[in-house]
């Protein structure tokens, strides 16, 4: 089959499949599945030599576990977020007799169901003819508010972590945020994201920096062409490896008219010198040697940025050192352009704090709506200082 049954194993006790045994005695395995950015449940009978596929609502799945004639799944869709579910299955294991939500990592999520923007998946064209990279936009929606017609909402693109991970489509109440606020939102799936098939991911291979930098630059630039955002408008935001993405695309690139980067990666020389033994030889596999590795670092190509930046940065951060974070604050600041540097103490790589989660959260929306939005933000929220700016 054209799909992926397993996920990248980035931590233990990841669990796509399991074993039933059927009132024939028959082995039965439960398998999940990914296809063209959608969760499937299905059921291999060997002894049939057939697979059937479980109707489940939800449209991501993350883990898999039998338990006599239940089974529990781990998942989430666009309207439910990360859940627990309890399957009961007959007696041959061939179908759903009940269903029940045994724990939600939001609870009260669906008494806000009618802000929520629904993912639109589509696939847009790369700079290799032939070859096209997937996304999930999602547009405005706030049922108290109409946008003016003739204007076109700005945009805020994600570049996800890993780098080979991939973007969900599932219930996210960080998108949720923007959305609900008249932004429209793109989650990219660039080339060598996983859930596409092992050609699609292994198109990063060597390609760190150029593959996905490109991809996200295409991504905007398609939907500015289709008329669904403001072309003056469009920013970009990612965290970790989706942060070197980021900078990347704002050093090398002139697509974006700001951009956001949380503890994102700027050395990769640094990087690789400091990488754990379980990803000991990632770096070499996805960028190059260290000359590569050098021409691809935004570190080293401070004097190219020419837009906008903040930058959030946990101080006890033990793969991305704050230097690289103020290296690159000093940089534009020496420039004259805007720019912004937001320090956490206690905060590792990917912050805990609520407080924190919450302030980036909501910095990221003045900040942008400032410098290149031309709106005022209508929450209640203090901005911080931007040098050059104010």
């Amino acid at each position: 089959m054209d799909a992926e049954f397993t996920r990248p194993l980035w931590v233990f006790g990841i669990s796509s499949y399991d074993f039933f045994q059927s009132s024939e005695k028959t082995n039965i395995i439960v398998c999940s599945y990914r296809q063209n950015g959608k969760s499937y449940l299905g059921v291999i009978d060997e002894a049939q030599n057939s697979l059937s596929v479980f109707d489940v609502s939800l449209s991501y799945i993350t883990n898999v576990i039998s338990s006599g004639h239940f089974l529990y799944i781990e998942g989430a869709s666009a309207v439910c977020p990360l859940s627990l579910v309890k399957l009961g299955l007959d007696d041959h294991k061939s179908s759903i007799v009940s269903i029940q939500t045994i724990w939600s990592s939001s609870s009260e999520s669906q008494k806000h169901k009618p802000y929520f923007s629904m993912p639109e998946f589509f696939e847009f064209p790369t700079d290799i003819a032939g070859q096209n990279a997937y996304a999930y936009f999602y547009p405005p929606c706030n049922p108290h508010y109409q946008a003016n017609q003739e204007e076109k909402p700005p945009l805020l693109l994600e570049s996800h972590g890993g780098p080979t991970d991939e973007a969900h489509g599932i219930l996210n109440f960080n998108i949720q945020y923007w959305t609900s606020r008249g932004w429209a939102f793109v989650d990219v799936n660039y080339r060598g994201s996983t859930g596409y098939g092992r050609e699609y991911r292994q198109q990063l291979l060597g390609s760190w920096g150029v593959v996905d930098v490109n991809d996200c630059c295409h991504c905007a630039k398609f939907l500015v062409d289709h008329g669904k955002v403001d072309g003056e408008r469009v920013c970009i935001s990612g965290c970790s490896a989706g942060g070197y993405t980021t900078l990347a695309s704002l050093a090398f690139r002139d697509t974006f008219k700001a951009g956001a980067s949380l503890f994102g990666i700027a050395d990769l020389n640094s990087l690789r010198a400091d990488m754990h033994k379980f990803e000991c030889h990632y770096i070499s596999n996805l960028a190059g040697d260290e000359a590569t590795l050098f021409e691809r670092s935004p570190i080293n190509f401070v004097d190219k940025f020419s837009c906008p930046i903040i930058l959030f940065q946990g101080l006890d951060d033990k793969v991305v050192h704050p230097e690289q974070a103020r290296k690159i604050y000093q940089a534009l600041n020496r420039k004259g352009l805007p720019v912004a540097l937001v320090e956490y103490e206690g905060e590792p790589h990917g912050f805990r704090k609520a407080e924190n989660i919450k302030f980036t959260l909501e910095q990221q929306m003045v900040f942008f709506a400032r410098t290149v939005g031309h709106f005022v933000v209508a929450d209640e929220i203090t901005p911080i200082k931007i040098e050059n700016f104010d």
